[in-house]
């Protein structure tokens, strides 16, 4: 197994070991919506050492599969968008409501000890707000359009005109999303349960970091394989370039 290159984007480096994101996810490093960086750029940014990080996920590298093993990173854009569909929306509408209730239990009980607790509930029917709605976009609008592009041998007629155009959206979206997914993680100072944290609370915090660490995933696999897959196909049969 190569070595991690420091020089390798973040985006780069999970496509090639998917086994890494969780290990970027603990440490603090955003490999979805803050892809384009490179490690040291990314470690740098977040005042972590880089031969700390290199060391970690080196050691994690050593266990983990390379592209391949996981479907996902050799899936035809049809393909991913039922992947996507079947695993990440599914798991998000169940999770999120889940969370939601969580983080009003958690509040209303230990906001007096813990102020924070309050900010976690409301940034939690944010995330929420924006995520349902972004789903079923997807899948009414956007993911029925790949699968038409999929199957056309000339470049469909969308009414959107080009691809680009709702990829677009749902990218500035992602971004949204990435962002209240940080302040959650500050808020909870990393998802860190205090000593007088009931089972409750320490549940709350599980369910978190198991929403950004999904999110995270799911957000990497459509702004950095599906979606330039899906502008290249379209450039390729006579659409608008990319």
């Amino acid at each position: 197994m190569n070595p991690i290159d420091p020089n390798a984007t973040l985006t780069a480096l999970v496509t090639a070991r998917p086994g890494l994101a969780a290990t970027l996810d603990r440490v603090g490093l955003d490999y979805c919506c803050g892809g384009r960086r490179t490690l040291a750029a990314a470690a740098d940014a977040a005042g972590l050492d880089l031969d700390t990080v290199l060391e970690i996920l080196n050691r994690v590298s050593e266990t983990e599969p390379e592209a391949g093993s996981e479907g996902w990173t050799s899936m035809s854009p049809t393909e991913l968008v039922d992947h996507l569909e079947a695993t990440h929306h599914a798991y998000l509408r169940e999770a999120l409501p889940r969370a939601a209730v969580l983080a009003d239990k958690v509040a209303s009980v230990h906001a007096e000890r813990h102020p924070e607790l309050a900010v976690v509930s409301g940034l939690v029917a944010e995330l929420r707000a924006e995520l349902e709605p972004h789903l079923m976009k997807e899948e009414r609008i956007l993911f029925p359009m790949i699968r038409e592009l999929g199957a056309a041998t000339q470049t469909p007629q969308f009414h959107c005109g080009s691809l680009a155009n709702p990829i677009r959206v749902m990218a500035f979206e992602h971004d949204t999303a990435g962002d209240l997914l940080a302040r959650l993680r500050a808020a909870t100072s990393g998802y860190a349960v205090p000593d007088d944290g009931c089972a409750s609370y320490q549940a709350l915090y599980v369910t978190l970091a198991e929403l950004e660490a999904d999110t995270h995933l799911h957000v990497h696999k459509e702004n950095n394989v599906l979606f330039p897959a899906v502008l290249d196909a379209e450039a390729s049969i006579g659409g608008s370039p990319r």
